[in-house]
């Protein structure tokens, strides 16, 4: 006598497949959309040719401050950025059309604790909560 087995597929257990929906979920809403977006070119930024220009929201919208020159000291420099003592970047371009390397930007006045640096004709969003106080263009390394 020949008896055949027949197996049913296996199925997850409700929690198992409640846990599995809710981790996909999480995962999509983890990154915003803004977040990953970047401008196809730097004419879709407004930000003068040879400045620096910061802003409070990504992709380049909110407040923003820019720069065609060095600042020690966003809060009492010769341009003050009224919103950087309170508010964090979140998005940054570089238009400098000069034979520097980037912009590199700090935490602190007079370019002491640097946070980042951005390459000419660059930009994007920034992954962390900076409150910026000083820039300025430089030669080195810039990564």
């Amino acid at each position: 006598m020949n008896l055949s087995v027949v197996r049913r597929p296996r199925r997850l257990s409700p929690l198992l497949a409640t846990l599995a929906v809710s981790a996909a979920a999480a995962t999509t809403l983890a990154l915003p959309a803004s977040a990953s977006a970047a401008p196809a070119s730097a004419a879709a930024v407004d930000c003068a040719s040879g400045d620096v220009c910061f802003w409070t929201g990504f992709n380049f919208t909110g407040s923003k401050c820019s720069w065609s020159v060095a600042d020690p000291d966003w809060q009492s420099g010769a341009i003050k950025c009224s919103w950087a003592a309170t508010t964090n970047v979140k998005s940054v371009w570089n238009a400098g059309t000069g034979s520097y390397s980037g912009v590199a930007f700090y935490a602190n006045t007079n370019y002491n604790s640097r946070i980042g640096c951005t390459r000419q004709q660059q930009g994007g969003n920034l992954a962390g909560t900076y409150k910026v106080r000083s820039h300025q263009w430089i030669t080195g390394n810039c990564g």
